[in-house]
């Protein structure tokens, strides 16, 4: 497509023109930019992360890396909370624990799949 069709197509002012779901999966593909996809999970109230290749390691060390993590968050919480406030900072802080514990479940859900295969 040429650039002036681009341009009116993610122009949020432009109502004629408008980008495909196919168009979009492909800009992300050839860019390595996935922010359209990350905006529009997070429109509709979701988190995205990317899974990585398969998961490698027992599956005890991955309960014990979200047992850690869970930690992590306590402590992040009882901190934030010492002065009775949640502050920006403080607030992006849970947001990133909570994506990690995420991160690390599904990596621990992986294993075991893995380990029920007979991978482990």
């Amino acid at each position: 497509m040429s650039g002036a069709v681009l341009r009116n197509k993610v122009n949020p002012n432009n109502s004629t023109h408008h980008l495909s779901l196919a168009e979009a999966s492909e800009i992300m593909g050839v860019t390595g930019d996935d922010r359209m996809l990350h905006a529009l999970a997070a429109e509709h109230g979701y988190m995205l992360r990317r899974v990585e290749g398969a998961a490698s390691g027992s599956v005890i060390s991955a309960v014990l890396a979200v047992s850690r993590r869970q930690g992590d968050l306590a402590q992040a919480v009882a901190i934030s909370l010492e002065d009775g406030r949640i502050t920006p900072n403080e607030s992006s802080e849970i947001r990133r624990l909570c994506a990690s514990i995420q991160a690390d479940a599904a990596d621990l859900a992986q294993r075991a799949e893995l380990a029920s295969a007979g991978g482990q």
